[in-house]
């Protein structure tokens, strides 16, 4: 008994002492041998239930449960950890030692006993109507309205030009704000852990709020507007909401990781796709009925075009980029690429007679430029920093780049030329947009 106590000890702190990066398959499987403690999970607490849950269901970090983390092993979950997300809001723990690193990783990768069912019970259980008083925001234009989240503060603002009209309480943002059409009265805003809310620009106010989900991806919104569409990653399930009370209409179980949905502006569809699986969804925005169409391999991102023909989507782990016909489905363009390309943060333009687009690449210090229609690759363009978001607008000559630093990257329309400026020394730029007119 003391020779098998001597040994097991020996392992732990051999385990514990040596850099994680050595850590293979076959010692993961001797790890989880190890007497089992709660130290991962007080150092879970300390460090990450802030932003995953005190139940690791995700609320501005995604859930850190086995169905999500099943492809991990423990040397990159550890790697993860230790070097943190510079695009996210998930900072590095490099403080953390490598026997700290593996513990936290051994506690998110252990059972949950949590039932993680959410069902149209919960999400109507979950409505939350707000008694506020409604309140003239003076809008003059609803084209020139932006909302503004912060990335920080919890709160969503709403401007017109450079005037604050108004901010509303609302943490962990994610997805894209949406706006109600026709007369864009309305805007719902989601979350990353479930929640979508929405405020009233005619009444100055948040009317109510509703958790679809426990994660969600994003929402969209039928052409006439009339109901909110939620596609969820926990449970996997897409929810039906009507836009006016945010009541559910209908739950939709989903058999994979949905990438996005998004909605056409020709016909009355929507279109998502699945990261893990090779299909696409073609819903009814009427019926909601769905259709898959099986293509050759998961797409991991995506956008449609202003025309609403082709979906510009990635694939192969952001390997290659690949262009789809929307009738038929079928591939009309590929490239292959290193980085991959962050397509819900393109953006596209028409000059001299062509359109083209150029999207930021994750984790790579370049965006890369694209020939629309004739679809060929264009250029890239090496910006000095890890960007983000490539944002544009018919009235500048320029295309508006963060790269992880104080600096925004100019880049010309027409020759592909670059500048940078830096507003404010030492703060950090994410996010360009522009008013609806472009100044």
């Amino acid at each position: 008994m003391r020779v098998h106590l001597f040994l097991t000890t020996l392992l732990a702190t051999t385990l514990f002492v040596q850099n994680l990066h050595a850590i293979d398959a076959a010692a993961a499987h001797m790890v989880e041998a190890l007497p089992k403690h709660n130290t991962g999970q007080k150092l879970y607490e300390k460090y990450c239930m802030d932003c995953h849950h005190k139940d690791r269901i995700g609320i501005a970090g995604p859930p850190l449960i086995p169905a999500f983390l099943k492809q991990y092993q423990y040397k990159d979950l550890s790697k993860k950890i230790k070097n943190g997300f510079p695009q996210t809001l998930m900072p590095s723990y490099e403080f953390l030692n490598a026997y700290e690193l593996l513990e936290i990783s051994r506690y998110i990768k252990s059972p949950m006993d949590q039932n993680l069912t959410w069902d149209q019970h919960h999400i109507q259980k979950s409505i939350t109507r707000f008694d506020t008083k409604p309140k003239d925001l003076g809008i003059k234009d609803i084209e020139q309205v932006l909302p503004v989240v912060e990335r920080d503060g919890g709160y969503v603002w709403i401007m017109e030009d450079e005037k604050i009209l108004d901010k509303f309480p609302l943490k962990n943002v994610h997805g894209g704000i949406k706006y109600q059409f026709p007369k864009a009265e309305n805007i719902f805003v989601p979350t990353r852990d479930g929640w979508v809310e929405r405020y009233s620009l005619k009444e100055g106010r948040s009317i109510a709020k509703v958790r679809p989900c426990i994660n969600l991806r994003n929402v969209s919104l039928g052409r006439d507007g009339e109901h909110v569409i939620a596609t969820c990653l926990l449970p996997e399930q897409m929810v039906v909401m009507d836009s006016d009370t945010l009541n559910p209409t209908k739950v939709t179980k989903l058999d994979g990781k949905v990438s996005a949905l998004y909605e056409l502006y020709s016909k009355d569809e929507m279109i998502f796709t699945y990261r893990d699986k090779p299909l696409v969804g073609i819903v009814n925005s009427k019926t909601f009925e769905i259709t898959y169409n099986k293509i050759e391999e998961p797409i991991e991102d995506f956008f449609i075009d202003p025309f609403d023909k082709f979906l510009i989507a990635t694939a192969r782990h952001g390997k290659v980029l690949r262009v789809y016909d929307i009738k038929s489905l079928k591939p009309v363009f590929e490239h292959a690429m290193e980085g991959m390309p962050h397509l819900f943060s393109a953006t596209y333009w028409y000059n001299n007679g062509k359109f083209y687009f150029a999207t930021p690449h994750l984790r790579k210090p370049y965006v890369t430029v694209w020939q629309m229609y004739d679809w060929k690759f264009e250029k890239q363009i090496e910006i000095g920093g890890d960007g983000f978001f490539v944002k544009t607008h018919p009235n500048t000559p320029y295309l508006w780049i963060d790269n992880g630093t104080d600096a925004l990257v100019l880049i010309d329309k027409n020759d592909f030329s670059m500048k940078k400026m830096t507003p404010i020394k030492g703060k950090q730029y994410i996010h360009p947009e522009f008013t609806g007119d472009g100044d």
